[in-house]
């Protein structure tokens, strides 16, 4: 397989993000994100559950978005257990899918305390093999094929997964330190290991849970790429994700582009926009509801502030004494307006004349007003939908895609 050692940047806000316990997306926000991602260069999104039917009408209406142009490059790409069944239904549910991650538990601790013994080592391979065959037989273009609790399962154990796997036509293996157990050292040896035994590109997942997710994530990428293979990074954004979380998306592509050990010496996908970062993040945030700490790298409140006499000075007379990166490479440099007095918004009771005036501060226009009432309509179905007032960019969207708007607010049983 070719491969031009370059690490990719695979999402799963909308797929593992999600996960966040007491927390959630609108189909709406997780479709907002799937734009923002693709403006940002992000190789692919994990878009969701194909086999979740109130997913069914927000997965169909994204991949009729890619079909119509409104997203240029991102693939989007469906999670599934490596079951057969659940292969049969999810393309039966999503018959535009193209690209999907299959996922089996492989570690002894996961076949007695999850499977509670139901299944043998062998019974997982063949599982796992079965499923990519269905997928395969389903015309699906690209499968990744997911070692749940990879860090605590024997390598030679996920070797002979990942040749199985390869065997029966997979493109990657995600080696998923699935509890965050895995330090940065071991986490290259055992994936350079397993990259240079299966020779196939490999995907790192880590969790949060020791606080080395995104430190794992790239030295797993490095042991992937030396040994000859291409990688991928799974991330979410603001480091969103079950328990501690997963790896940062933002903080990803910094460790990547500007630390000492990767910056000109390991390639990053050619198509990452880095600028697109203050406002993917701020908009996580508000659709989470959880705001960005303080000291976030890049889009913390105090990721460019200095306060201490030396550290002023410094940065005053030369931003690189004290700075790794411009504020402005992440898209911070943008004046913020802070609207006082009278503002009318956009919400669940507004009006024809708030919503137009509303519409016309951001340059929306309506052939006539029948086309304002039914897109206020929409609008309307968006702020209940959400929960939240509507964004800018959520209005435009609505304005320029009035039916996959109304098909992925349509969540029913």
């Amino acid at each position: 397989m070719a491969t031009e050692n370059i690490i990719y940047i695979i999402d799963v806000t909308n797929r593992d993000g999600v996960q966040t316990s007491r927390l959630g997306l609108a189909k709406l926000e997780k479709t907002i994100l799937n734009l923002y991602l693709d403006e940002m260069g992000v190789f692919q999104s994990e878009f969701g559950f194909p086999v979740t039917r109130h997913e069914t009408n927000y997965l169909n209406a994204n991949l009729e978005l890619v079909e119509l142009g409104a997203m240029k490059r991102i693939r989007l790409g469906g999670w599934m257990r490596a079951i057969k069944s659940d292969v049969e239904q999810g393309f039966e549910l999503v018959p535009g899918l193209k690209h999907v991650n299959l996922s089996i538990s492989t570690s002894e601790q996961m076949m007695k305390g999850k499977f509670m013994g139901r299944y043998t080592w062998d019974d997982i391979i063949e599982m796992m093999c079965e499923a990519v065959d269905t997928a395969k037989k389903y015309g699906a273009e690209s499968i990744g094929v997911n070692a749940e609790d990879s860090s605590r399962t024997e390598l030679e154990r996920l070797i002979e997964f990942g040749k199985a796997a390869k065997e029966h036509g997979a493109d990657r293996i995600r080696y998923c330190d699935t509890l965050g157990y895995d330090d940065p050292f071991t986490i290259y040896e055992r994936v350079k290991k397993l990259a240079e035994a299966v020779g196939i590109p490999i995907e790192l997942h880590c969790h949060n849970d020791l606080g080395m997710a995104v430190a794992c994530s790239v030295t797993g990428a490095k042991g992937a790429i030396d040994a000859g293979v291409d990688a991928y990074i799974t991330t979410t954004v603001n480091g969103m994700g079950e328990r501690a979380g997963n790896a940062d998306l933002v903080s990803t592509i910094l460790a990547v582009k500007k630390s000492s050990g990767f910056e000109n010496k390991y390639k990053l996908d050619k198509h990452i926009d880095l600028r697109q970062a203050w406002k993917i993040c701020k908009y996580a945030s508000l659709s989470f509801r959880v705001p960005i700490p303080v000291n976030q790298p890049a889009v913390g409140e105090n990721a460019f502030a200095h306060e201490s006499g030396i550290h002023a000075d410094g940065a005053l007379k030369d931003s690189k004494n004290y700075e790794l990166y411009d504020y402005t490479e992440v898209g911070r440099g943008h004046i913020e307006v802070i609207e006082t007095g009278r503002q009318i918004t956009a919400g669940e009771y507004s009006g024809i004349k708030g919503f137009k005036s509303v519409a016309g501060k951001y340059k929306l226009k309506f052939k006539d007003d029948e086309e304002a009432r039914k897109i206020l309509e929409l609008v309307r179905y968006a702020n209940v939908h959400t929960q939240k007032p509507v964004t800018e960019d959520e209005m435009r969207f609505i304005v320029k895609y009035p039916e996959q708007a109304r098909k992925i607010m349509s969540v029913q049983p």
